[in-house]
């Protein structure tokens, strides 16, 4: 089992930035990749950003050059930097932990970016 608590999300205007947080627990020696997935009002959730347990990175062509992921492996903590934000990016926020058979979500975070 693996639990996942996110934490970060708000209201930022068009331009701004926020860094969301994902406390991760549990069987963490069991997780493959962590990553971040959003879904928008009337949208399927859709993946934002991975990284690998080396640190290997991929991200969403709409959020490239915008959104870094990262691990403080010491912490047990994933992050997503959130830059130039777009009213776009408006969505909850969901933490994702990928292990081989299964795949734990935590509770989502809102994130609201005003024109």
């Amino acid at each position: 089992q693996v639990q996942l608590v996110e934490s970060g999300g708000g209201l930022v205007q068009a331009g701004g930035s926020l860094r969301l947080s994902c406390a991760v627990s549990g069987s963490i020696f069991s997780i493959n990749v962590m990553g971040w997935y959003r879904q928008a009002p009337g949208k399927q959730r859709e993946l934002v950003a991975g990284i690998t347990g080396g640190g290997s990175t991929n991200y969403a062509d709409s959020v490239k050059g915008r959104f870094t992921i990262s691990r403080d492996n010491a912490k047990n903590t994933v992050y997503l930097q959130m830059n130039s934000l777009k009213p776009e990016d408006t969505a909850v926020y969901y933490c994702n932990a990928d292990l081989t058979a299964l795949s734990f979500w935590g509770q989502g975070t809102q994130v609201t970016v005003s024109s």
